[in-house]
């Protein structure tokens, strides 16, 4: 007779590490990893490089997560060239949405990723080390390329931070990214870049950075001058440091841009090959007089008017976002709206966009037009 685990069941045995049934299939933790596997793990991996754009969640018009359009929009990441994809970890997505739903994207897109050639990383993050491990333990079952972490909600001190990381380490199995900025509700300290050292000696897994924490530029330079143990550095804060950064010696992007899929990976070919400035620099500018909308339109800087440009790509079928409440508070239940762009607004938007059709990727992908 099949046997169903009820929600409480399911999360208490993912926080202990065992067995779970989920989605009607029993994953079981993955055996030790062979000598010779791991020696090859905790080199730096050729992957985890390039551009990683964060996903936006897509809803539906109930303001349901719309998984098959979350599905949708790594395959067009996919297609636009990028090196990784990385979901949930943008503040959207991490604080207001569900355990269920974050477990559910992220077997959606385990499954997505089988087919595509660019790397998929899962965001670890959580208010404690317990629910931070409930999402590592998944993720691990679910074999991404790489996952991500941000500090826990509940960190105060660095301390905090450091047994936090360490209990990750303990469980990840590839290489791990380590953000060095909260969420809303992060009160503590940013991460010292001698922490972060610290812990890519400790954990030859860890050592890869998405630095955002000010100051960038400074903190940049120490964390490029301690390689090794520290592996890769991320650029981030939107791509608005990113070609300063890169000449620093950053070695990718990670930023909830991912509308953008084709022209970050343009620009990410151009900075390897080093042989057109001329066309890295009008890339770049056109993608941050692009971006300067978000601070004269409705909607925030990382998604806002993003969702119109989702829609005219074919990915997105509508503009929902959920919402927080009151003082930034996460509601008990989820608040959603429609974001409203009056036709003046629309037209800004276009004819900034309208910039990078030079450099925007050719025949992108058609999704099923029953199903927009």
């Amino acid at each position: 007779m099949e046997q169903h685990a009820t929600r409480r069941q399911v999360l208490r045995t993912m926080i202990t590490g065992g067995p779970i049934l989920w989605a009607g299939t029993i994953l079981h933790a993955a055996g030790p990893t062979k000598a010779a596997e791991r020696t090859k793990l905790t080199s730096t991996d050729p992957r985890i490089r390039g551009p990683f754009p964060i996903l936006s969640t897509p809803f539906t018009d109930s303001g349901q997560v719309d998984f098959e359009v979350l599905a949708r929009q790594a395959r067009f990441v996919g297609w636009g060239g990028c090196s990784g994809m990385i979901w949930p970890q943008s503040g959207d997505s991490v604080d207001l949405l569900s355990a269920d739903e974050k477990l559910r994207g992220m077997e959606v897109l385990a499954e997505t990723s089988r087919g595509l050639q660019t790397a998929l990383c899962l965001g670890v993050q959580g208010k404690d080390t317990d629910e931070m491990l409930l999402f590592a333990r998944h993720a691990e079952r679910l074999a991404p390329a790489a996952i991500i972490s941000r500090p826990p909600d509940s960190g105060r001190t660095e301390d905090d931070l450091r047994r936090y990381w360490r209990a990750l380490g303990a469980v990840a199995q590839r290489p791990v990214i380590l953000q060095t900025t909260g969420g809303v509700a992060y009160k503590g300290p940013i991460p010292s870049v001698p922490l972060l050292i610290e812990l890519a000696r400790e954990f030859p897994l860890f050592g890869y950075i998405k630095e955002e924490a000010a100051p960038v530029i400074g903190r940049t330079r120490e964390l490029l001058a301690a390689r090794p143990p520290i592996r890769r550095v991320f650029s981030a804060r939107g791509a608005h440091g990113w070609l300063y950064e890169a000449h620093l010696g950053t070695e990718g992007l990670i930023t909830e841009r991912a509308v953008y899929a084709d022209v970050l990976a343009r620009l990410w070919d151009l900075q390897q090959s080093g042989d057109d400035p001329e066309t890295l620099r009008d890339i770049h500018a056109k993608l941050l007089l692009l971006f300067n909308l978000g601070r004269h339109l409705p909607g925030g800087d990382l998604r806002g008017f993003q969702l119109h440009l989702w829609k005219k790509r074919g990915v997105f079928r509508n503009m929902i976002s959920r919402q927080y409440g009151a003082n930034q508070a996460i509601p008990a239940k989820p608040i959603f709206s429609e974001l409203k762009l009056n036709a003046e607004e629309i037209a800004e938007i276009d004819f900034r966009f309208d910039a990078l059709k030079p450099y925007l990727k050719p025949n992108p992908p058609r999704f099923n037009a029953a199903t927009k």
